[in-house]
C-alpha cells in the first residue's frame, strides 16, 4: 500500500529542489527530473488517501493514533500540495508563457489515465494477495490451536 506520509514527504523535497534550482538561476529545463519526481510523489500521495479509506483488515485493527489525527495530517498535506502546484504553475507560465500549465495538466491526464491501468492496478493487486496471505495463515493458525485444544481436552478425559 502507498503511504500518504511518505509520499508527501518526498513531494515536499522534489519540490524544494525545483525552487532551489528556479533560484539559483538554473534554465527550467534542468528541473524537469524534480518536477517528475514531485509529480509522482503528489500522485502516489493522492493515492495513498484513496487507499487509506478502505484500509486493509489488520490495518483496521492494529492502527495507531486517532482517526481525527490521520485526517488532520492528510488534510494539512493536501494543503501543503495544493500550495506547491501552484507555485509550480506560476514558474511555469511565466517561464514559457501563459497556458503552458494548461498543456502539462492536459497532457498529465492522459498519462495518469495509463498510469492508472498499469501500475496502480499492480499495486492493488499485490496488496490484496499480501492480505489473503496473511488471512489464510491466521485461519490456519486459529484451525491448529482450536485441534491442539480438542486434542489436549481428550487427553485428559483418556479417550486418546
Amino acid at each position: 500500500m502507498i503511504d500518504p506520509f511518505t509520499a508527501i514527504a518526498a513531494a515536499t523535497t522534489a519540490f524544494n529542489t525545483v525552487k532551489k534550482f528556479v533560484n539559483a538561476g538554473q534554465d527550467f529545463e534542468n528541473t524537469v527530473g524534480q518536477m517528475g519526481k514531485w509529480y509522482t510523489a503528489v500522485s502516489d500521495f493522492r493515492r495513498g488517501q484513496q487507499m487509506q479509506k478502505k484500509p486493509p483488515l489488520f490495518k483496521k485493527v492494529f492502527s495507531a493514533g486517532s482517526v481525527e489525527e490521520e485526517a488532520l495530517q492528510l488534510l494539512m498535506h493536501e494543503k501543503k500540495v495544493l500550495e506547491q502546484e501552484k507555485e509550480l504553475q506560476q514558474m511555469l507560465n511565466m517561464r514559457y508563457g501563459w497556458g503552458t500549465w494548461d498543456e502539462l495538466t492536459h497532457m498529465r491526464r492522459q498519462i495518469k489515465a495509463r498510469r492508472e491501468r498499469d501500475v496502480y492496478r499492480q499495486a492493488q493487486r499485490q496488496a490484496a494477495f499480501v492480505e489473503t496471505i496473511q488471512i489464510v495463515i491466521a485461519i490456519v493458525l486459529l484451525l491448529l490451536l482450536s485441534g491442539g485444544l480438542i486434542y489436549w481436552i481428550a487427553s485428559v478425559r483418556g479417550l486418546v
